[in-house]
């Protein structure tokens, strides 16, 4: 006879078939105490290839992460087979904390963020100054997405054998970007690579760009023979690029000092994600000027302490119109 109330014990406890035979599931999570560390290299449906100590490891993520997703640049732990060899994979068991992330939106309606790398330091973004025109609202755009991430942006001008750089860089002065010319000839020579792996030394760096700008030709003269990418044209007609890389990828320098992650070419860049108040950040000459705003200010209405901060001669006039400019990237649409 069952008992129940105060008189039961542990015997009287109703047991449920397990017809699967399998065991019971639990909240308790294993701790996994020896698992092995990794960086990420690449993400292709659901497989995610991890370098481990010098070994390239093929993975998939645990199911006691849920919905977690582990991206490029992130660091991770991993236990189960670590070998590297063929048909081998092992577990992503941890998602260690990311000390930056780089979002995007597909525009600026949809409310669904999509990480494009964890863990980078620099925002390379890629411009061709003809064969494509220059895009300034995208290189905007680019310049609040890694504001947002706080990363450091450099600003990287291809194909200058075709026209003169000056007037896009007279464009952004006013931003005190870091940035590199570069030239058709240089690519070949090597000059260019040179020039701009002195940026990258010691760094993550992705590099972003719409395509055909000539991004990953630029990546493949960085990084050492054998790990190069295909590469693409530009169409006559349209004037745009052929997508050729669909998948970011973390290729390590020659010098084995710094990684270049170089991510698909992108045709918009949504900012529904970006919070204003970072961006300030990235103006240091103007964020003490914020302390007598309003509320919520979005630093271009008619309160805007700004204005005064300005007019008293605490920054220059030209840097609160960039600040400005690209806040006002999030209400325009790219027309172009």
């Amino acid at each position: 006879m069952r008992r129940y109330g105060k008189h039961t014990d542990e015997d009287d406890i109703r047991q449920r078939p397990n017809p699967k035979g399998n065991r019971a599931r639990t909240n308790i999570r294993p701790k996994h105490e020896d698992a092995s560390e990794g960086f990420v290299l690449t993400v292709d449906r659901g497989r995610l290839t991890c370098l481990v100590d010098d070994r390239k490891v093929t993975a998939m993520k645990a199911r006691e992460l849920g919905r977690k997703a582990a991206v490029v640049g992130d660091r991770v732990s991993l236990v189960g087979d670590l070998s590297g060899k063929k048909d081998t994979l092992a577990r992503i068991v941890r998602i260690e904390e990311r000390k930056s992330v780089l979002r995007r939106t597909a525009d600026d309606d949809d409310p669904y963020e999509r990480v494009v790398v964890a863990n980078a330091d620099q925002l390379a973004i890629v411009t061709a100054l003809a064969d494509p025109e220059p895009r300034p609202r995208m290189i905007d755009r680019c310049l609040v997405a890694a504001y947002d991430a706080g990363l450091e942006p450099l600003l990287v001008l291809t194909k200058s054998d075709l026209t003169s750089p000056d007037k896009i860089l007279e464009v952004y002065s006013t931003f005190g970007l870091n940035y590199v010319v570069t030239n058709r000839e240089e690519l070949e020579t090597g000059d260019a690579a040179e020039r701009v792996r002195e940026r990258l030394e010691g760094r993550i760096t992705a590099f972003v760009g719409h395509s055909g700008v000539g991004k990953t030709t630029l990546v493949n003269s960085l990084v050492a023979e054998g790990r190069q990418r295909a590469t693409g044209h530009v169409n006559k007609v349209t004037g745009r690029g052929r997508h050729t890389t669909t998948s970011a990828l973390a290729l390590p320098l020659p010098s084995g000092d710094g990684w270049v992650i170089d991510t698909p070419g992108v045709r918009s860049f949504g900012l529904h994600h970006v919070d204003p108040s970072r961006v300030v950040l990235a103006f240091p000459d103007l964020v003490p000027g914020t302390e007598e705003c309003p509320r919520a200010c979005s630093h271009d209405e008619p309160d805007c302490a700004l204005d005064q901060w300005v007019e008293d001669g605490h920054a220059d006039p030209a840097r609160l119109y960039s600040l400005r400019r690209l806040l006002g990237t999030r209400e325009r649409r790219e027309g172009d």
